[in-house]
């Protein structure tokens, strides 16, 4: 049994050193074999990046909005035809915001939201910004860190106090390199005194830049910056992912019940849940990955039947070669695995080429451009496995047919 493992051993290890040379005759021919397979493999792997690149940057734009957070905006205006969009109903209120906090026991923070854009003046300098009024629990709700200082506090909301904390961009715009704690920015004629400064988050969902924004008290906000009698939206942190829906539900009923709409009425408010905004955004990108990665395969076919058209030119061409081999004992087991192991390796070869070639072109596009593309793991040993397929299957049909030749009409083949 042993004595018979080794000849089976020894037979493949030649056999394999004789495709490896046949191979290497005809090295530019071997190389234009496999440029088919290192384009699709390339194609599937830097498709599968950019796809994954996008997939990664929404859902971190998502996670950035909070920890387990509904949205609750007001209802839009309509005025002449014209719809004014979220939040520009007059329907949200203080005593909505604190009912809410107050009457659902899965709801653990709130921040009822107003905002404006203002002219900030500071250190000499101005800058149009985000003015948005929010409660002490907003940084809670939004896991957002302080870079320095500290958030205003409860007691500061129910005092209005004129104090705030500050976004990196808008640091940056109005004091430069200076620290702005403790300073003071005028946002119209009303003074505010900077006590904390935001860690940077970037850009959000909708592309606006979270870091432009000064973050004062929603009481400050609205008897000295904007005069509202209602809030543009509630933010409300729940107590844990899989409560979201069932707080939905509770919010829904407790709304409709403090703005008395009848059953069959249409909500006057909107609420976005942010798992379902999660859950939305990965499916999308997920199709989308598939499908980006399914076009760039139909380049691996094209290569697979190229591989498959070579391998049966070679077989022709070297017809005297295989009567040779089995005239002086060559079984045909052995040429038909000769001929599988050369498209394989052909098929391998550019598998490999076009991994690298791939992992380097998403590496090039993050180094050139703010957008990361994301290499998996899973999408390389997918093209390797598929590399691998594509030489057995297209291989197969030139190896046996070479194993099936007639030794004497081989060797009378000119």
């Amino acid at each position: 049994m042993f004595t018979y493992l080794h000849t089976l051993l020894l037979r493949t290890l030649l056999t394999a050193l004789t495709a490896l040379r046949a191979l290497r005759r005809n090295k530019l021919r071997s190389s234009l074999t496999a440029l088919g397979i290192i384009i699709g493999v390339f194609a599937v792997v830097a498709m599968v990046a950019v796809g994954n690149g996008a997939k990664a940057n929404i859902e971190s734009q998502v996670s950035g909005l909070g920890q387990n957070m509904l949205m609750v905006f007001a209802g839009s205006r309509r005025s002449g035809g014209v719809n004014s969009g979220l939040g520009s109903a007059s329907a949200l209120t203080l005593e909505d915001a604190q009912a809410l906090r107050r009457e659902i026991p899965d709801i653990v923070a709130s921040s009822p939201e107003v905002s404006t854009t203002a002219q900030a003046l500071a250190n000499g300098r101005n800058w149009s910004t985000t003015i948005a009024g929010e409660s002490s629990e907003y940084l809670l709700i939004r896991d957002w860190a302080l870079t320095s200082g500290s958030m205003f506090t409860e007691r500061d909301v129910r005092a209005a106090t004129r104090v705030g904390v500050i976004g990196s961009k808008t640091a940056h715009e109005l004091f430069g390199p200076l620290d702005p704690v403790g300073q003071t920015v005028r946002v119209g004629n009303i003074p505010f005194v900077i006590i904390g400064v935001l860690a940077s988050k970037g850009a959000g969902v909708g592309g606006q830049n979270q870091d432009d924004r000064i973050i004062i008290p929603f009481t400050t906000a609205m008897k000295r910056i904007t005069g509202d009698k209602y809030v543009r939206s509630v933010s409300l942190q729940v107590s844990a992912a899989t409560r979201m829906h069932i707080a939905e539900d509770q919010v829904t009923a407790l709304l409709r019940q403090r703005h008395r709409l009848q059953p069959g009425t249409n909500d006057d408010f909107n609420i976005f849940n942010q798992q379902e905004i999660a859950d939305t955004v990965s499916a999308v990108t997920s199709t989308l990955t598939a499908f980006l990665g399914a076009i760039a395969g139909l380049s691996l076919l094209v290569g697979g039947i190229g591989i498959m058209n070579i391998m049966l030119v070679s077989v022709t061409e070297r017809t005297r070669e295989i009567g040779i081999r089995i005239s002086v004992g060559a079984q045909p087991r052995d040429i038909r695995t000769q001929f599988l192991i050369e498209a394989v390796t052909l098929s391998l070869l550019g598998g490999l080429i076009g991994v690298l070639l791939g992992v380097g072109m998403a590496s090039l596009v993050a180094a050139a451009t703010s957008f990361k593309a994301v290499v998996s793991m899973g999408s390389i040993v997918l093209a390797f496995t598929v590399s691998f397929i594509i030489g057995v299957f297209f291989g197969f049909y030139p190896a046996r047919r070479a194993s099936l030749l007639d030794p004497i009409d081989a060797l009378r083949y000119e």
